[in-house]
Order: C-alpha cells, then sequence, then structure tokens
C-alpha cells in the first residue's frame, strides 16, 4: 500500500473512514521501516531480526524449496507459549513445500487463507493454481478474498475463549495486484480509471473488513483490552501513490521501504498523536512480547528493540541506526542514523548466496547520502559534501552486514548444517 492512500497520512483520493478513525484515535508512525517486498517485512515482522539474519531477502516463490528458516522462532511460537491463542487469516508467504514450513507448524493455532501473493480475488488461485486453505487442507470457497478474510477474522474474534488472550494476525491480500473489486466498490470512483480506480475500490473494501473486525472486537467486549497495530509491507508499486516520497515497491529508497503505519488501544497509546522518531518492523517482536508478558530468552539474537516507551512516553527512537537490504541482499543496502541516510549501491560481490566479506563496502560504486528531515522525496545526494559524514555511516552500514547470511534454498541447507552458517 502506498504511504499517502489513506487519509490519515494525506490521501485524498480514496475514502478510508475506518482506518483513518483507528489512527486519529491512535498513535501514527511516520518513519516506520519495512522491507522492499513482502516476504522478507512478513520473516522481519514475526521473528524480530533483519534478513540478514533470517536469509529471507526475497520473495519465497511458490513450490520453491526454502522459507523461513526452521531454526527461527516467531511471534506466534512466542505468545502462544505464554499462553495465547494464536490465528493468522490471510496471506502467509514464509514457505509452504513442507508441512514444517507452515503457518500451523510456525505457532499458529488456527490457519486460514492463502500461501503466496498474487492470487485471484475471486477464484483464490495464482497461475490457475488453487491457493486457499483452512489448517493446511485445501478449501474450496466462492466469494471475495478480502471479505471472506474479514468473516473468518471476525469469528476468531467471537468464538475464541476468553480465558485466554489472543493473537490475530490478518494479512490482507488488498491492495496487491491483480487488481480486482467487485463493481459496487468502484462505483464511488468513477472519475478514475484503469488500475487506480480498481485499486480505490480495493482499498475500499478493505477499509470496510477493518471496520467489521473492530466491530467484533467492540460486540466481544474487549475493546479496552486490545492493541491494534496497522502496517503495510512495503511501498507501492504503480498505480499507487507514495508521495512525498521517492520511489516504489522494491526499491530501498524511502517510496518502497516506509510504511504507512500505526498503533491503537484506548487508554494506552497517546490520542491524534504522530511520531516523527525511526523504527522498524522487527521492533514489534520484542514490543509484543514483552507487553504479552512473554519471555525473551532465546536462542537466536534479536534485531528489534523495544519502542514501547517511544510510542507511549515519548522517548527517543531506541536505535541508533536502521538497516535497510534490498531483494539482491547486502550487495544493495541503506542505512538510517537519525535524519539521515546513506545507499549504497553497486556492491561487486557475489550476492546474497554467498557469504558477504567483512569489507565488502570497499567495492561499492555508488553512494548517496540524504537529510530526510530536509528532503523526504531523496532528491539531493549530499554525499560529496559530508565525506566524514559518509565514512562514518559506511562504516555503521558495514558492521551491519558483517556475517549476513545466505539466501533462499541457501538458507536451509544452513539449518541442516548449522556449522555452515
Amino acid at each position: 500500500m502506498g504511504y499517502s492512500e489513506c487519509g490519515f497520512n494525506g490521501g485524498k483520493e480514496i475514502s478510508t473512514p475506518v482506518i483513518d478513525r483507528l489512527a486519529n484515535e491512535g498513535t501514527v508512525l511516520e518513519n516506520s521501516y519495512v522491507q522492499p517486498v513482502c516476504s522478507p517485512t512478513r520473516a522481519a515482522l514475526l521473528t524480530g531480526r533483519y534478513p540478514t539474519h533470517t536469509g529471507v531477502y526475497t520473495i519465497v516463490s511458490p513450490g520453491a524449496k526454502w522459507g523461513l528458516p526452521l531454526t527461527e522462532r516467531t511471534l506466534a511460537d512466542a505468545l502462544r507459549a505464554a499462553g495465547y491463542q494464536t490465528a493468522i487469516t490471510g496471506k502467509w508467504h514464509l514457505g509452504e513445500f513442507e508441512k514444517a514450513y507452515q503457518p500451523n507448524a510456525r505457532g499458529f493455532d488456527q490457519q486460514y487463507g492463502f500461501y503466496f501473493g498474487n492470487i485471484d480475488y475471486f477464484t483464490h488461485e495464482r497461475n490457475k493454481q488453487p491457493d486457499w486453505y483452512r489448517n493446511g487442507i485445501a478449501l474450496k470457497e466462492e466469494g471475495y478474498s478480502t471479505h471472506l478474510i474479514a468473516k473468518e477474522a471476525c469469528r476468531i474474534i467471537e468464538t475464541s475463549s476468553r480465558a485466554k488472550p489472543f493473537f490475530l494476525y490478518v494479512p490482507f491480500n488488498g491492495i496487491h495486484a491483480p487488481y480486482q473489486a467487485p463493481e459496487k466498490y468502484l462505483a464511488p470512483y468513477a472519475t478514475l480509471s484503469g488500475n487506480r480506480q480498481k485499486l480505490a475500490g480495493m482499498l475500499a473494501a478493505v477499509d470496510e473488513a477493518i471496520g467489521e473486525i473492530v466491530s467484533s472486537i467492540d460486540k466481544a467486549g474487549i475493546r479496552e483490552n486490545t492493541l491494534i497495530v496497522f502496517l503495510s509491507d512495503n511501498g507501492a508499486p504503480p498505480p499507487g501513490i507514495n508521495l512525498p516520497l521517492r520511489d516504489f515497491k522494491a526499491s530501498i529508497y524511502e517510496g518502497g521501504i516506509r510504511g504507512a503505519s500505526f498503533v491503537n488501544w484506548p487508554g494506552h497509546v497517546p490520542k491524534a498523536k504522530r511520531i516523527t522518531e525511526p523504527m522498524h518492523v522487527i521492533d514489534w517482536y520484542p514490543t509484543l512480547v514483552k507487553l504479552a508478558g512473554a519471555t525473551l530468552a532465546q536462542t537466536l539474537p534479536l534485531d528489534g528493540l523495544d519502542i514501547w516507551p517511544m510510542i507511549t512516553a515519548s522517548a527517543p527512537s531506541p536505535h541508533d541506526a536502521i538497516l535497510s537490504v534490498s531483494t539482491h541482499g547486502p550487495k544493495e543496502a541503506a542505512i538510517r542514523m537519525g535524519n539521515w541516510k546513506l545507499i549504497a549501491l553497486g556492491a561487486d560481490d557475489n550476492g546474497p548466496n554467498e557469504k558477504p566479506a567483512p569489507k565488502m563496502l570497499a567495492k561499492y560504486g555508488t553512494l548517496s547520502l540524504y537529510n530526510l528531515a530536509e528532503d523526504p522525496g531523496e532528491t539531493q545526494n549530499l554525499a560529496s559534501q559530508y565525506p566524514d559524514r559518509v565514512a562514518a555511516m559506511k562504516r555503521k552500514l558495514s558492521d551491519l552486514l558483517r556475517g549476513a547470511v545466505p539466501t533462499g534454498a541457501a538458507a536451509v541447507s544452513a539449518e541442516k548444517d548449522p556449522t555452515d552458517q
């Protein structure tokens, strides 16, 4: 979803009253970083770890013999161990080639929805192959996927035992391509055309669906004790709008990696507040685990940090630096430190399928430096004016990239031979 599609971030074309109300009654996170495409963002959300440590740099394709490594502890694992009921309704996209990689084996008591992106909203097929499941068993259903996902989320809320809290993960496929919406959602946007009109209708349907979910929370009498986190998994491709940010999905410019996001919890999260301190999707793992009273003790170290003081007590960002890597892995990376961002492109290395050399950054061909406070659109490269800052940020970026793991199937192989990591 584009950074500025919804009204709470300045959108004017598409009506998103439910999303905007939740945002305005909560706290908007203006500098919430994600990954350039979806699978890496989902992996980061569910593990609290950067792609350089999970190996999930790019999209998991159907039938690919890899997924989120089985050594990773997920947010659902942690919360279930603390007594939570756990469910996912919507898109998984972190591996399915073996049962061990599917949601029911990754901490989720209940699974409903699809494993990959780009499914048809009405037939629930991708490339003519069905992709719709309940608890790993193929399911044939009729209906618009946004409506079905919301209906299942409402069912889970309304039927869950009140004796135990629940963690509900609702990753809609809206507003991802293909651009499809029922006619009634298109009619209000007759002044738009083509895929832009369809995108508008799709987002309106998602907004309505979120309203139904919130209504179920209200009916269950648990609204005051429910924390809602809203975020997009990456910036939009055309015809989506990321302005004033530069570029689109799959890019490590801001338009690809800064997501629209807010948090809402009556009585706990400030109302009508906007936070400019930078954070990353990895931060939700330690923050939510800590809030739930679960343990953060685990084998694999976390990259994410607790952002609750930043959200609720005006504390500064807990990060001195935030890392972004492209779908090409560490050879295209960016680092944000304060209001400054350094982008390094074109490393002369073997790519993420090989172990990056510790001094890899010496080989970068293009370095760009931006002051995001003054230039959020990344239009003025200041690298030549601030060589000392570039050098310091380059050193920090090199530190963050040191020891980056392989990607894809190579990461699965490494699981079987941990001495090769």
